[in-house]
């Protein structure tokens, strides 16, 4: 992707290398044994901005992201409207069903971290309320695309959510991103809720975090106000996990499933199938079995540049995720 964007390589050159990243990671994922796999974000520039390829009505110098290590990442910012999709996540959807044998789940990035997008200064003839306005629709549609498209499930990336409470710790911040959120997760019925999740995470990129250090238990309350039907909670790595899964069992309501962090991609050190299999049954010391369900933290390549994690270790980690699964089923 480097060398296409520098014109050292052709567009067919950059087709090929995706597609066979694409059916690598599928083929390998489904050598785990997990029942539900992903496309593994192969072809996006990152989690966070696959919808603005292509678009030319961006500049460079948007909301700063700093991370403990000290490492930033940018958003760009819009300089002018309409503001559209680039692409759908569902044409990411559907590359991976035509080499996949399971069910896959879909990630797509937040309204609210693409709100981030309008500048602090108003465009004048795009006022906030236009951006908004067409914010909200083109992120229904897509969701309601990849579900059309015959998404398993579709997980809604709000790491902004903990960043938030850093930036404004009255929580101000965080109310408006959920209220932005359900204003769009309104427009679906409770059936199609239950297949949308949202996942949270203190961020995850180059083995660091931007938010590790504000107190989960703050955002948990507030996570839980959105409507969905899953929520996908980074775990492993939180240093009292107990805490938070108490207070996680009083905000998850019936029909919920809760899926908890069991390896951490950010730690290099692969968890043993053992190790999965006690995370998985300490978390159902709190929460009802038939709502309880297993994922990975963040951090594996959220940034299409991020080589910190190798393949190996990734696939080893969710490979151990399975096994440790299986096991505390039958514990």
């Amino acid at each position: 992707m480097r060398e296409h964007a520098a014109g050292q390589v052709h567009d067919e050159q950059l087709q090929a290398a995706q597609d066979a990243a694409l059916r690598d990671t599928i083929s390998r994922l489904e050598a785990t044994g997990s029942p539900v796999i992903s496309d593994g974000e192969q072809t996006k520039p990152s989690f966070a901005t696959y919808p603005l390829s292509g678009l030319e009505n961006l500049a460079p110098d948007g909301v700063v992201i700093p991370f403990a290590d000290g490492h930033t990442r940018q958003l760009p910012k819009l300089t002018a409207g309409p503001f559209r999709y680039g692409i759908s996540a569902s044409s990411f959807l559907k590359a991976a069903q035509k080499y996949a044998r399971r069910p896959v789940k879909q990630a797509v990035i937040s309204a609210s971290a693409l709100s981030l997008l309008y500048p602090s200064k108003s465009i004048r003839t795009y006022t906030k309320d236009d951006f908004i306005r067409d914010l909200k629709d083109e992120a229904e549609r897509d969701i309601r695309d990849c579900l059309q498209a015959g998404a398993a499930c579709l997980q809604i990336d709000f790491t902004e959510a903990r960043l938030s409470l850093k930036l404004d710790p009255s929580g101000g911040l965080l109310d408006g991103f959920i209220q932005l959120n359900n204003s769009i997760l309104e427009r679906f019925s409770p059936e199609e809720r239950k297949q949308i999740g949202v996942h949270t995470c203190p961020g995850g990129d180059q083995d660091s975090t931007h938010s590790a250090d504000v107190d989960y238990t703050k955002l948990l309350p507030a996570l839980f106000r959105l409507r969905v039907g899953r929520f996908y909670t980074q775990m492993s790595s939180e240093p009292d996990r107990v805490r938070v899964l108490e207070s996680i069992r009083k905000l998850l309501k019936p029909g919920q499933i809760l899926f908890v962090g069991v390896t951490d991609p950010i730690n290099p050190k692969v968890e043993t199938p053992e190790t999965v299999r006690d995370r998985v049954l300490e978390a159902a010391k709190f929460i009802p079995v038939d709502s309880l369900g297993s994922t990975d933290d963040c951090g594996f390549a959220p940034f299409a540049d991020d080589t910190s994690t190798s393949r190996e270790i990734a696939f080893s980690k969710i490979k151990s995720r399975v096994e440790g699964t299986a096991m505390a089923s039958h514990a």
